[in-house]
């Protein structure tokens, strides 16, 4: 499943989520939403690099 790599698709959801954040006022949240993401989408990079390294060993 290539969604994680979607670059629009996470566009989308950013845009979706700033206009949710304006209108009930929490700016802050979507900041903090925006590293947790950042940082789950590079540890699933890393997992996936990791995984291919593996399948190549055996």
């Amino acid at each position: 499943m290539n969604f994680f790599n979607n670059n629009y698709l996470n566009g989308l959801y950013a845009v979706l989520l700033a206009g949710v954040s304006i209108f009930t006022g929490e700016i802050v949240t979507f900041i903090m939403l925006g590293f947790v993401f950042m940082a789950l989408l590079n540890i699933n990079t890393t997992l996936r690099k990791i995984l291919e390294k593996m399948d190549k060993q055996r």
